[in-house]
């Protein structure tokens, strides 16, 4: 990876090119208004060419969309910690009673937390500024997690003389869209004007994303004790973002038809949950044109080199027993622990060393729940024509402007490479014998 494009992408979360600093709170008042306005008024502006007020317009419902994520991340997480006196206990219907009876004694029980989970989000919503503003269509909200709107933004921004910000945005949509030819076309002539590499900044980057690159050059450097860290503290950065993304998905729901009152239920479950579990997809960040595949298990990957490098082989053990939670049929992953168990008394591993780490075991376990439901659905609920499970749109072609004065493929692309470890020879670097 390219050293300038490379400190760009470590930039990233400090560039503050699009969102000033605000908390749910304190949003300007003046600059709230429904989501929904602020961007059809701005897409009508960019059709009528006036590319400085759409591009403000744009910048503006860019920041309410945050806002509005926030505001949902906020509730979410203030809503989630139930007390365990509250939790239903788990019981077996008695053989003399009736089974009638006892199935809506547990209805009871199930529906009790669930309606005291609804009244702190609706006291919750009810105290912070974007809630009292329209909620924004289904499709409004789709049309920005794909980013849809800097596919405006940039050329409204080109056509406004602000050709270092449409490089930002171009590239922040490219994000999502590494394939989309005529915004790769348009990133590609930014390049004969200035030196783009400056400006490759992902205004929509995760915490995660700039310190999982820092953390993968700091092992290709061999600082491997750095490295380690970094990679912990994106872990836990990824797991703050995944919890914040399933948060968002439990937001309000648009009623399009009247069912009945289980068909209804079941409906709007089933739409969260595929958004759940979207969210995986959805945080897999973007390295150098290319999507980082199987990622939590990448960095827990990482973890087991940079760990076994440093001599620390129980922290290893755990890294490479938590991987395999992902891929179990990495061969050789399976190697590399049967050579662990192989010197257990070596390294005085216990057996209770070779267990994954516990929030890598939750998050598998979560979402390999979620996606056995949503493929239950599929099966039983589907064909009965009462349920629609949303299998995602793909980005359709914009009404942008004829790309046909611009040749050539766009080629800010750049390899991803890292040297893959087969099988340890050594007990560490000798700089770290005395570990």
């Amino acid at each position: 990876m390219g050293g300038a494009a490379l400190a760009l992408l470590l930039a990233a979360g400090l560039c503050a090119a699009q969102y000033e600093e605000y908390s749910v709170r304190g949003f300007p008042a003046a600059a709230l208004e429904p989501l929904q306005g602020a961007y059809t008024r701005a897409l009508a502006q960019y059709a009528d060419a006036q590319w400085a007020e759409s591009a403000r317009g744009l910048e503006a419902s860019l920041r309410l969309h945050r806002l509005l994520r926030d505001s949902e991340a906020h509730c979410h997480r203030r809503c989630a910690e139930r007390d365990p006196a509250e939790e239903p206990p788990a019981e077996e219907p008695p053989a003399e009673r009736d089974p009638a009876a006892w199935e809506w004694e547990r209805e009871m029980q199930l529906f009790e937390p669930l309606l005291r989970r609804a009244g702190c989000l609706r006291a919750c919503k009810r105290d912070l500024p974007v809630f009292q503003l329209r909620y924004p269509p289904a499709q409004t909200l789709r049309d920005f997690q794909r980013r849809l709107p800097y596919q405006y933004l940039h050329y409204a921004l080109f056509k406004s003389n602000k050709i270092e910000k449409a490089v930002s945005a171009a590239h922040t949509f490219l994000q999502k869209n590494p394939k989309h030819e005529m915004t790769l076309k348009y990133l590609n002539y930014y390049g004969t004007m200035l030196d783009v590499d400056e400006y490759l900044v992902d205004l929509e980057a995760q915490p995660y994303e700039p310190i999982f690159v820092r953390s993968v050059k700091l092992y290709n450097n061999g600082d491997f004790r750095s490295s380690a860290a970094d990679m912990e503290q994106a872990l836990a950065e990824y797991y703050k973002a995944y919890e914040d993304c399933l948060a968002s998905c439990e937001g309000a729901y648009e009623l399009q038809e009247f069912k009945d009152f289980y068909p209804a239920i079941a409906d709007h479950f089933v739409s969260v949950l595929q958004c759940k579990v979207d969210c995986e997809t959805e945080l897999t960040p973007n390295v150098g044109g290319f999507f980082v595949e199987k990622f939590v298990a990448t960095m827990y990957h990482y973890l087991q080199f940079a760990y076994y490098k440093l001599n620390d082989v129980q922290d290893a053990v755990r890294s490479v027993s938590s991987y395999m939670l992902f891929d179990p049929g990495d061969a050789i992953m399976q190697q590399n622990l049967v050579y662990y168990r192989f010197h257990r008394e070596r390294w005085r591993l216990q057996e209770e060393d070779f267990q994954p780490r516990p929030e890598a075991v939750r998050y598998h376990n979560r979402t390999a729940a979620q996606k056995q439901m949503l493929d239950f659905a599929r099966q039983y609920l589907q064909d009965d024509d009462e349920m629609e499970v949303d299998d995602g749109e793909g980005l359709e072609a914009q009404d942008l402007p004829s790309d046909g004065e611009f040749e050539g493929e766009g080629d800010y692309e750049e390899g991803f490479f890292s040297e893959w470890w087969q099988e340890p020879k050594t007990k560490g670097d000798k700089d770290d014998q005395g570990f």
